[in-house]
């Protein structure tokens, strides 16, 4: 089977043991790889109602047809498992150099199934599974942690692929927005996956072979390649990414108004120009960074110059964690977010949650709800509450669950920004309506990622304004972008890989023939067999619907996302999706 290795490892940790086991070729056919046969394996493997934190909720790596291809955008892996953070369906992706040694282990996906009883590293590789006492790794922050499981673990003889992927203490405290992280600062970072690695015991991975997949076609994975690089040294959105990274996005959405400021109560920024691309790069020393097979380079490594976190090095800051402690906190020196990008990065916890709750808590204290020494702005403040958190110390235990279950504590759930239980990106849908339908649809709760669905907004090919057909272009987005994450694909270039593109990709790699309609069948597989494990695990139609916080008043935003619009929208998804009026599958469409 070409694009393919056509097996899977599936690692007991109870028992400390392995098989390796093989998938029927009409599963590939069906889901293709990657987010597909993951989620096809989370439904089959998963029981019912499972908690995730306990030892039979699976967590599954797996990569696809693309991975340690020439294609360009292909170095990703993804993590599937059940959400600490949401109880619902758990994807993170990440990039990097690492997941071409997750890849060259052999494997299409690796089935990680029970708990340790003391700290473990995995060791992973063409011969299947190695069990290593990590006592001593145990307890450091990620950086340290992914030398030691690299130097120790990662370098059996005659393997010319290594990496590894790590947990921090938050994962470890299970603190439920832990991220898994590799190459320093790559992180499957949403969802709480680095969370079920520490219910289990597991401190971190260690990826290593020469294992390849052989593709149907070399020289039209070539010619592919060859063309997406030349379109490339021309594309505009090739150009500003490499440029100015996604920081660039700062100015982009204030000048939309819908720039996440100050807890979600304004849609634009005073203080944008200190912590903008501009002046990103104007106050640190910026060097565009690549993961392997990238010829975008949007990562900005980045040396902070002067100031009190002179000399400090990391990859970022992304717009993601500008917004969340720039605009949300009000932070307005960009050296600073540095700082706690990298106070995160080392703790191993997502920015995007981080910076909401440290936000959401800066509220509470404003509004007398809560006593902690914080304000809006606070720099000092937020680091020692990012620890709080990270040790489960005080009201960081509270807020170590996550926002949803903070504000019922605190009596704040009228303003409390979530779907599913997951704090959405930086783009505020009562200004970008469809990013309205993204958030309250998405699988995983508020993602800006599923289908990216800011870009067609703000590049104008439809008005933010619209509601009539939104859903009709938001399922295309959607859809091919699953696509996307079934072989596993970099979502920055969407504009580069088409229909067309992929149709031709798939058949390159795999020799899988299929028009349009044929990928949108796939397509609409992933999508049902991810909806019916929500569905068994217990979502509800409120579930699917935005939060009171935003539908709070917006400062100069004279025409909001209102329920109605956004029930127009949903409805029209649904039907869509051929699912009913509740977001239920049809009968027929149910997987045994």
């Amino acid at each position: 089977m070409h694009g393919y290795y056509g097996k899977i490892l599936t690692i007991d940790l109870n028992s400390r043991s392995f098989e390796i086991e093989t998938i029927p070729e009409n599963i590939y056919k069906t889901y293709l790889g990657g987010k597909g046969l993951a989620s096809w394996l989370l439904y089959r493997l998963n029981p019912r109602g499972v908690d995730p934190l306990a030892p039979e909720n699976h967590i599954i790596f797996a990569t696809g047809p693309v991975t340690q291809s020439s294609v360009w955008g292909s170095s990703r892996y993804g993590v599937f498992t059940k959400s600490p953070q949401t109880g619902f369906y758990s994807e993170s992706y990440s990039g990097g150099k690492t997941p071409e040694a997750v890849d060259a282990a052999g494997f299409d996906a690796v089935v990680i199934r029970g708990a340790c009883d003391t700290p473990t590293v995995l060791g992973i590789g063409p011969m299947g599974a190695k069990f290593h006492d990590a006592g001593d790794i145990w307890g450091m922050e990620t950086y340290a942690a992914e030398d030691a499981v690299i130097e120790r673990f990662a370098t059996p003889s005659g393997y010319k692929r290594k990496g590894a992927v790590v947990i921090g203490p938050a994962a470890e405290n299970l603190v439920v927005f832990g991220v898994i992280e590799n190459d320093y600062w790559r992180s499957a970072g949403r969802t709480g996956v680095g969370t079920i690695l520490g219910s289990k015991k597991i401190k971190g991975i260690a990826f290593y072979g020469d294992e390849k997949r052989e593709p149907f076609s070399k020289e039209k994975v070539k010619a592919l390649t060859k063309r997406i690089s030349a379109e490339g040294k021309e594309n505009p959105g090739v150009k500003a990414y490499k440029s100015f990274g996604t920081p660039m996005m700062v100015d982009m959405l204030n000048n939309a108004k819908a720039f996440p400021t100050k807890y979600w109560s304004q849609g634009t920024c005073d203080h944008r120009e200190q912590i903008n691309a501009a002046a990103l790069h104007s106050q640190c020393d910026v060097k565009a960074n690549a993961c392997a097979k990238c010829l975008m380079a949007c990562g900005r490594l980045t040396t902070v110059k002067s100031g009190r976190h002179a000399g400090l090095k990391i990859e970022g800051p992304e717009y993601e964690t500008l917004y969340a402690f720039g605009g949300l906190c009000m932070i307005d020196s960009v050296e600073e977010i540095c700082h706690l990008n990298d106070v995160c990065d080392r703790l191993g916890m997502d920015t995007i949650t981080a910076g909401n709750l440290c936000a959401f808590t800066m509220e509470a204290v404003e509004r007398g709800v809560v006593d902690y020494d914080i304000s809006y702005g606070d720099v000092d403040g937020t680091v020692r509450l990012l620890n709080d958190i990270s040790q489960r110390n005080g009201i960081g235990d509270v807020l170590s669950q996550g926002i949803k279950k903070a504000s019922i504590a605190w009596g704040l759930e009228d303003i409390a920004v979530h779907t599913k239980g997951m704090e959405p990106a930086g783009y505020d849908p009562r200004v970008l309506k469809g990013m309205g339908l993204a958030y309250a649809t998405s699988d995983r709760g508020a993602c800006h990622l599923r289908a990216t669905f800011y870009k067609p907004e703000l590049a104008g090919m439809i008005s933010p304004d619209q509601i009539n057909e939104k859903a009709d272009l938001f399922l295309d987005f959607e859809d091919r972008l699953t696509l996307f994450d079934t072989l596993t694909l970099c979502r920055f270039y969407r504009d580069m890989y088409t229909w067309e593109g992929l149709g031709e990709m798939i058949h390159a790699l795999t020799g899988f023939d299929g028009d349009k309609a044929t990928l949108q069948n796939n397509a609409k597989s992933v999508t049902n067999i991810v909806r019916q494990f929500n569905l068994r695990e217990g979502l509800q139609p409120e579930d699917d619907r935005l939060p009171k916080g935003l539908y709070r008043e917006l400062k100069n935003t004279p025409n909001p996302l209102t329920e109605e619009e956004l029930e127009q929208m949903l409805q029209d998804y649904y039907r869509l999706r051929g699912w009913n009026s509740k977001g239920e599958l049809a009968p027929d469409e149910y997987v045994a």
